[in-house]
């Protein structure tokens, strides 16, 4: 008899220090980037919660970290806008005197055959996904090197910088091209101690998917893709973000980790 899949680790008890950084995550109101806010929050870290017009969102989550015993504060903030990423940096070093860590994990997709792409979608799903992490790294890392203690930098990715998605050719794209970004921008980045790295998480319950989750023949057929047979928790990306921010990762750069319960190594019907 098969047993019953094993229930998330509790990763709230494998605590990281972060005191006396700041980090800024995008798209942190909700998901795995309010997941990742309320695990550095916790682990002593300055948190600012970036998001785009979700104000009783993200004051939701400056309270949970509050609660915790941690600091926050939430800026709203176009990631696609040049000078509004230079803001929302400067705001960050204002507040809490620096910059130490950035989380790349602001993104969207949309559903759509190759053929019946509009532009407008391309264009929007590269403008977020990728122009935002690149002008976000940009400004951090400008701020990162101007301080001289390092950083880290580190973006929520996706199995889609590796694996084909037939139906997202954008998204897929734009995941893509935050894999080549994170190893070039890494090894420009060393030589000031900021590493780069990318997390590549699979199927993770969050808004974006609960419409499969809650049909049961398509969560059937995700699970079923799926060795360890079941969805992965936001808690578990957080958990590996805070291992990538802190001191022990200092030798971790150039590199995706892809945190997926064995999708991306299942083939059926070999």
């Amino acid at each position: 008899m098969t047993s019953a899949p094993a229930a998330p680790a509790r990763t709230e008890d494998l605590r990281v220090d972060l005191h006396g950084k700041t980090a800024i995550v995008t798209g942190a109101a909700t998901g795995i980037g309010r997941a990742i806010v309320e695990r550095f929050g916790a682990s002593g870290a300055n948190v600012v919660i970036d998001h785009r017009n979700q104000p009783d969102e993200a004051a939701e989550v400056v309270a949970q970290v509050q609660r915790d015993g941690g600091t926050a504060l939430a800026v709203s903030s176009d990631i696609t806008d040049e000078a509004a990423v230079d803001r929302l940096v400067a705001r960050a070093v204002e507040a809490y005197g620096g910059l130490d860590i950035l989380v790349n994990n602001a993104g969207i997709e949309e559903t759509h055959a190759l053929v019946d792409t509009p532009l407008d979608v391309w264009e929007r799903i590269l403008r977020v996904n990728l122009t935002g992490a690149f002008l976000c790294t940009r400004a951090a890392a400008r701020a990162m090197i101007a301080r001289e203690r390092g950083g880290r930098i580190i973006n929520i990715s996706s199995v889609h910088e590796d694996v084909a998605f037939p139906g997202n050719a954008a998204y897929a794209a734009s995941k893509g091209g935050i894999r080549m970004f994170m190893r070039t921008a890494a090894l420009e980045l060393a030589e000031h101690g900021i590493t780069v790295n990318d997390v590549a998480p699979g199927a993770i319950a969050t808004p974006i998917n609960k419409a499969v989750r809650t049909n049961a023949d398509q969560q059937k057929e995700l699970l079923a893709e799926i060795p360890l047979g079941r969805v992965g928790d936001p808690a578990e990306i957080a958990a590996l973000c805070a291992y990538l921010a802190s001191d022990a990762a200092g030798y971790v750069t150039g590199s995706t980790f892809v945190i997926d319960g064995g999708l991306t190594r299942f083939t059926k019907g070999l």
